[in-house]
């Protein structure tokens, strides 16, 4: 087997278990090596760290599989697959869960999410995509899907060197998809719908918004296709409003209001941040204000852009939440860290001369696992606290 060895001190990021190794950390690589094949680890001394899959064109030339000589083929790839499904077993409506999370369940790049009887698959690095076949059989064995579909459309794919590519893989799809979560139902679009059709990994925490809902009014911004509006409304809320700048994702979020016979959701179509001004200049207020902004940046570059955005929108929402109320407020920026998150929040309550008391300070789902290792598969963060004045 060809092997990529790398430069002296290189070897201890692999040796505290980060599975990335980048392109200028790589001193030699063997001519036999192939794109999107197996390869051995070395560090500069010789000794063997591991087999990865290897990628001249990606930055994160090397993705770790194993640290072990096993030979990396169809059985281990889809002993994988089956230990990510047997994990989410134990806790999680496999009809509605994230089923395998790259790296952290030893499968870079792949991400299946589960939409009732429909499987959405991306296949995210040149590695993964060379097994998609053992995968799909695999996933076929252990779940007996309906349909597994492909949004392998993300534009990380370019930078592997893959087309972005979407459709069907294997069975048939259904007219509609149908998904339960939390005991709401809502219809799911797969082959339209943002990244693979809907964000699960937020489900535990619209769980958590539970005790603080029942008889308030609640607004919802960001609300996309009505996922945190919908819960509010499922716990008892008296009132829910429910934003989104697309009107394509205000009807999505209407059906699945309708599919629940939830009559209590006026839902907008609007900026949030202009909407949020409109309401503070208005005086309206809120029992309830709930912040889930798509991502303000990609890089670590534009942090603190970011930064400035997630202040003023907190700012904002702080501003209409009555006195005792509760603010809930996410961010899914995966290179703002949740301590500079919670700072952000914190100065916004600062110069609205509120005094926050913190509630929970959630993350993603038990679906979505953290590798204590690997920052990079932390990404979201989900503040609940009370909001008093001085």
């Amino acid at each position: 087997m060809a092997a990529c060895t790398l430069y002296p001190g290189k070897e201890k990021r692999v040796l505290d278990g980060h599975p990335w190794v980048f392109r200028s950390d790589i001193r030699h690589t063997d001519e036999d090596a192939v794109p999107g094949g197996v390869v051995r680890v070395c560090a500069s001394n010789g000794r063997f760290l591991g087999q990865a899959f290897y990628n001249p064109q990606s930055q994160i030339t090397l993705r770790l599989l194993t640290r072990s000589k096993a030979p990396v083929d169809r059985a281990f790839i889809q002993s994988r697959v089956f230990r990510a499904v047997e994990y989410r077993r134990r806790f999680a409506d496999l009809k509605s869960c994230r089923l395998i999370y790259s790296e952290s369940d030893g499968l870079p790049g792949l991400i299946v999410d589960a939409f009732g009887e429909v499987l959405c698959l991306q296949s995210l690095c040149l590695g993964i995509d060379r097994f998609k076949d053992d995968i799909l059989d695999a996933l076929e064995e252990a779940l007996h899907p309906a349909a597994i579909y492909e949004r392998s459309d993300a534009p990380v794919r370019p930078l592997e060197g893959l087309p972005m590519q979407a459709g069907l893989l294997r069975g048939e799809m259904p007219g509609q998809i149908l998904m339960t979560e939390n005991g709401i139902r809502f219809l799911v679009d797969v082959q339209q719908g943002q990244k693979t059709g809907y964000f699960l990994d937020q489900k535990e925490n619209r769980a958590a918004i539970a005790p603080f809902v029942k008889d308030k009014t609640v607004l919802d911004c960001f609300t996309h296709t009505g996922a945190f509006a919908l819960h509010a409304a499922h716990y008892g809320a008296k009132r829910v409003t429910a934003v989104d700048i697309s009107d394509y994702a205000c009807e999505c979020a209407r059906k699945n209001a309708a599919l629940n016979g939830f009559d209590q959701i006026d839902f907008v179509c609007a900026n949030a941040f202009d909407y949020l001004k409109e309401q503070s200049v208005l005086g309206t207020k809120f029992d309830v204000v709930i912040l889930d902004p798509p991502a303000f940046t990609k890089s670590r570059a534009t942090v603190d852009a970011a930064s400035r955005g997630y202040k003023e929108i907190n700012l904002r929402g702080i501003k209409l939440v009555k006195e005792g109320g509760y603010l809930v407020t996410c961010s899914c920026s995966q290179h703002m860290s949740p301590e500079a998150f919670l700072n952000v929040v914190r100065d916004a309550a600062k110069d609205c001369h509120i005094r926050l008391m913190q509630v929970e300070y959630r993350t993603q789902g038990r679906d979505h696992p953290i590798l204590p290792g690997v920052p990079e598969t932390q990404y979201l963060k989900c503040g609940i606290f009370r909001c008093d004045s001085w």
